[in-house]
């Protein structure tokens, strides 16, 4: 029953026609909260920024015309009417022949249409000698210059990181309308893992994937609920998974989906809602294993116990499904192009993934190697690697010096081999 193997893209495509990933809700947070969330409503100005005309210069605002035609040699000399401050309505006008001294943010007074720079003139006494004319609209920004009332400055959809908060305070509003970050229970399962921090006895191991399942979930934009670890019993798994299916909007399990004895997970899930287990299995290297279904409308995802395979599972699968959930962008990993160093084999007949590193030899071609896998279980291949290859289960092999796309997990530097 358990263990019909779907071809990559079959298991990707009836995943996507049985549950339709859509925002969790929204809510209102405030600006100081909003940071990494994502925007559920349109923000629109409530006024001009600035609100008033402003000087970026130190100087005097004046009437451009009168300006005109001073030089160094010529100046033209213009009367003092006032001061203008910072952060003060001005009580001065500028009429024609005057100038009014002014700081660099204040506001423009009446009457003014330019600022001449301070170092562009003298004073002496009542009288300012201008040594080189302006135009209008010279060395000041005008109201509604940088945003206009009733404008849309951040449309729904968008990532709110420092510059969007930014243009958020700048129009005063306190809060925003954010998609909700959805919940994502994670459980591990198996007797022979404990949580770190604990005494480890002969024969265990300390639990990785609650704690990097966790940490991916909140960089796919969710909100991890770590549910612990789940002894191999399958009266306390049914528990623990009705009450991570009552409080989260998805649920991640990692362990117990080979063919042990012990490995009850799936027929676990499928007991629980409709339609239950979709995917049993999917024809891909690493994470042969994996389980989905659908439980009453909420996915739960049953990856495999070997670190490996569960975060890189998760990646390709787990993670499009709560980006989408919390109404994020969806994301195309960064890839570039690469010459492979070595002949590269696939499992026969699965959709293989290598986790590969990058370097420049000496000439400056860019090579690509795989990652020494080690042992099973291993972490440390993920850990050390600079990203993936994806080989086709059609293909026997990819033969070296062949140029192939090679998939980032993060920015790649550039190194040199031996």
């Amino acid at each position: 029953m358990f263990r019909k193997l779907l071809s990559f893209d079959e298991a990707k495509q009836l995943l996507e026609q049985t549950f339709d990933a859509k925002p969790v809700g929204v809510e209102t947070v405030s600006i100081s909260e909003a940071h990494e969330r994502v925007l559920a409503q349109d923000i629109v100005a409530p006024l001009n920024i600035p609100p008033f005309s402003r000087s970026t210069v130190d100087g005097y605002a004046v009437k451009a015309a009168d300006t005109f035609g001073a030089s160094e040699d010529q100046p033209v000399t213009l009367k003092f009417c006032g001061h203008v401050a910072i952060g003060e309505s001005p009580n001065v006008a500028v009429k024609n022949g005057l100038a009014a001294e002014i700081v660099t943010g204040a506001p423009i007074p009446d009457g003014a249409d330019s600022v001449v720079m301070v170092e562009q003139t003298t004073q002496k006494g009542n009288n300012i000698s201008v040594h080189r004319p302006v135009s209008i609209g010279e060395n000041l920004m005008a109201a509604g210059s940088d945003i206009r009332k009733g404008e849309t400055v951040l449309k729904a959809g968008r990532f709110l990181g420092s510059r969007e908060i930014g243009v958020v305070a700048a129009i005063g509003l306190t809060e925003v309308v954010v998609y909700r970050r959805p919940k994502v229970a994670v459980l591990s399962t198996g007797g022979e893992v404990v949580a770190p921090g604990e005494p480890l006895p002969p024969g265990k191991i300390y639990d990785i994937n609650a704690h990097t399942l966790c940490v991916a979930v909140r960089e796919a934009g969710g909100e991890p609920i770590n549910l612990g670890i789940i002894p191999d019993k399958k009266d306390k798994l049914t528990k623990a998974l009705k009450n991570a299916l009552g409080s989260a909007d998805a649920v991640i399990t990692s362990g117990g989906v080979s063919v042990g004895p012990k490995d009850f997970t799936p027929q676990v899930v499928d007991s629980l809602g409709k339609p239950g287990v979709i995917i049993s299995g999917v024809a891909v290297k690493p994470g042969k294993p994996m389980t989905i279904a659908v439980v009453d409308g909420k996915p739960v995802f049953s990856l495999p116990g070997n670190p490996t395979s569960s975060l890189f599972m998760f990646s390709v699968f787990v993670h499009p499904v709560i980006v989408k959930l919390a109404g994020r962008p969806e994301e195309e990993l960064p890839k570039l192009k690469a010459v492979t160093a070595k002949k590269m084999f696939p499992a026969r007949g699965r959709r293989t993934f290598i986790m590969v590193n990058l370097a420049y030899n000496k000439t400056g071609t860019l090579l690509v190697r795989p990652v020494p896998t080690g042992l099973s279980g291993a972490i440390t291949t993920l850990a050390k690697a600079d990203g993936f290859v994806e080989i086709s289960e059609k293909q026997q092999f990819v033969d070296a010096g062949t140029e192939i796309n090679v998939y980032l997990f993060g920015k790649f530097g550039k190194t040199e081999t031996a």
